[in-house]
């Protein structure tokens, strides 16, 4: 048993509006993947508004930038969800709806046990990873010691 969890942030540039309908893939399948996510063994605790999701959360000036964050009890617990769920198939599909991003969009970091930790720290690691390159306090699957499922995914082309 150990007193600190593992918090995620993964920002995503919308290619449309959230109300495009080239969007709609996407926003339908919103509450189905997180509902497999609160459901997943290891899972803590994920940001969320009254509609049940942070899409309508802000993290930069550009408004089609939207966040997911989310704490689990392990790396390993996050990347099952990531690669053995339904979160795997909708992620495949991620050029349909997504740009590419020019800097890491993705990051994990220790946090203490009960801690949720809110959009501005969040994005303060993901800056720090993009700043300084990984460390214990930011990184990403490839410096996770325990991503071995990424590690296979990334062998099939199937991880970013």
């Amino acid at each position: 048993m150990t007193d600190l969890h593992i918090a995620e942030l993964n920002i995503a540039r919308l290619k449309h509006d959230i109300n495009d309908p080239r969007i709609a893939d996407f926003v339908n399948n919103l509450n189905r993947v997180n509902a497999v996510a609160e459901r997943s063994d290891g899972f803590v605790w994920r940001l969320k508004n009254e509609d049940g999701n942070s899409v309508s959360m802000s993290v930069t000036e550009e408004p089609r930038v939207i966040p997911n964050l989310s704490v689990w009890e392990d790396v390993a617990s996050l990347e099952k969800f990531v690669f053995q769920t339904i979160h795997k198939r909708i992620y495949a599909r991620r050029a349909e709806w997504f740009d590419v991003m020019d800097k890491m969009h993705f990051v994990m970091w220790p946090v203490a046990v009960g801690h949720k930790p809110g959009l501005e720290e969040a994005m303060d690691r993901l800056e720090k990873l993009n700043r300084d390159g990984p460390s214990d306090e930011a990184f990403d699957w490839q410096h996770a010691k325990s991503a071995e499922l990424w590690r296979t995914e990334r062998c099939n082309g199937s991880a970013a």
